[in-house]
């Protein structure tokens, strides 16, 4: 039993069981999509549905009631959440790639984050904040932004730059309560815009030393957890994991995009010719083939990724620096190929889709953010992944 816990542990679900539950709340996200871009945050019965659908705990040790789910599960998790709205699938892919960091800490943070709450968490990996230390652990000051899922998250994974009174400064990672930070409403974005991704301020906030991890050594894969040290969970680096726990959205979105180009298809013409129905045009099946061999090969990179973060979780074999690499590169493949399906199907969906009600709209938009997220950005993983194949030293510790 966790310390100062009393968290019932539930038979943990199958793979099978957690897409169908995903599955499931396809038609809520769908339906509260449009109020969650209108009001930039997820909706309250929104996130009540994901919580009780056990979505927020993928990635919690089982002993806190979690599921330990493997990447596969999450990427296809994900994909289901992202036909109803890629918003809410975000936000869950951040709140499982932060609790599974929070799953490095000593069992005893562990005890303190996971015993109670529903295990919402949220965080970064940009060291925009300075730490000092002080009797006891570190105080911190600073500002993280694009902290997705904040609005509903109990506690906040913070990177800062600890200053150390003798040495080299270097950044640390700790958990902190949302409580302790405040929360500035500044998201006003393109895409995505339902996930909430406000910024978080800390103005002297104490952090205990028991809850900070040097990032530099939890880039080495110097965990400090004794209790998930056997789990094949928690035996993967940090970006891979980030990498694999994020590629299913995108899936879900080129998901939805085919989805509801197909649904809505028999009904249009194409203005000014002489198709009464789109669905007869060469040029359509031309478009909904080329789009769906895209999605294909968005499934393999996705795919790749997440079996190969399983396998070498479960064998306990070491990382090559060509595999972490390619990690990355699978990522920004799902993410690039992403793009071009939805484009391609956006193209082909008429005048009357740039209505908001439409989702084609909303998934473009989407899409387009996610391509410009730093950790995600395609041509930016290809150049590490290329520089890697040419023998060169990576040049970011984020790998």
């Amino acid at each position: 039993m966790p310390v100062g816990g009393n968290v019932s542990t539930p038979e943990v679900a199958t793979r099978e069981e957690l897409v169908r539950r995903a599955a499931e709340l396809v038609p809520i996200l769908a339906d509260n999509a449009v109020w969650t871009e209108q009001n930039r945050r997820l909706k309250d019965e929104t996130v009540e549905a994901m919580a009780d659908a056990g979505i927020f705990r993928l990635r919690v040790p089982t002993r806190y009631g979690g599921h330990e789910a493997d990447f596969r599960t999450l990427v296809e998790v994900a994909a289901q959440l992202a036909r109803g709205d890629g918003s809410p699938a975000w936000v869950a892919s951040v709140s499982w790639i932060t609790s599974w960091m929070i799953g490095l800490f000593p069992d005893e943070v562990q005890d303190e984050v996971f015993s109670t709450g529903q295990g919402r968490t949220c965080g970064t990996l940009s060291p925009s904040a300075i730490a000092n230390p002080t009797d006891g652990g570190i105080v911190v000051n600073g500002k993280w932004g694009f902290i997705s899922g904040a609005l509903h998250s109990d506690w906040q994974v913070v990177i800062a730059v600890l200053v150390p009174a003798e040495g080299e400064p270097y950044p640390v990672m700790a958990p902190v309560p949302l409580s302790d930070l405040r929360v500035v409403d500044d998201w006003h974005a393109s895409g995505l815009k339902g996930s909430g991704s406000v910024s978080t301020v800390a103005q002297d906030v104490f952090i205990p030393t028991e809850r900070v991890l040097p990032l530099p050594a939890v880039l080495q894969e110097q965990y400090a957890s004794k209790a998930n040290a056997g789990s094949p969970v928690w035996r993967a680096p940090l970006l891979p994991v980030a990498s694999a726990s994020s590629v299913g959205t995108v899936l879900g979105l080129a998901r939805a995009a085919r989805e509801n180009f197909l649904k809505r298809l028999p009904n249009r013409k194409i203005t000014y010719t002489s198709y009464e129905s789109q669905r007869e045009a060469p040029l359509t099946h031309l478009q909904v083939a080329e789009a769906t061999m895209v999605i294909d090969r968005i499934e393999f990179h996705a795919h790749r990724l997440a079996s190969q973060v399983d396998t070498k979780g479960g064998d306990g074999t070491p990382w090559k620096l060509e595999e972490r690499a390619r990690a990355r590169a699978d990522l920004g493949a799902v993410v690039e190929l992403g793009k071009a399906s939805i484009d391609l199907l956006a193209s082909a969906s008429g005048g009357t889709s740039i209505y908001t009600d439409i989702p084609i709209q909303r998934i473009v938009r989407d899409v387009h953010a996610i391509n410009q997220h730093a950790l995600m950005h395609p041509n930016t993983n290809a150049e590490l992944y290329g520089r890697v194949l040419c023998g060169l030293e990576p040049n970011t510790l984020y790998i």
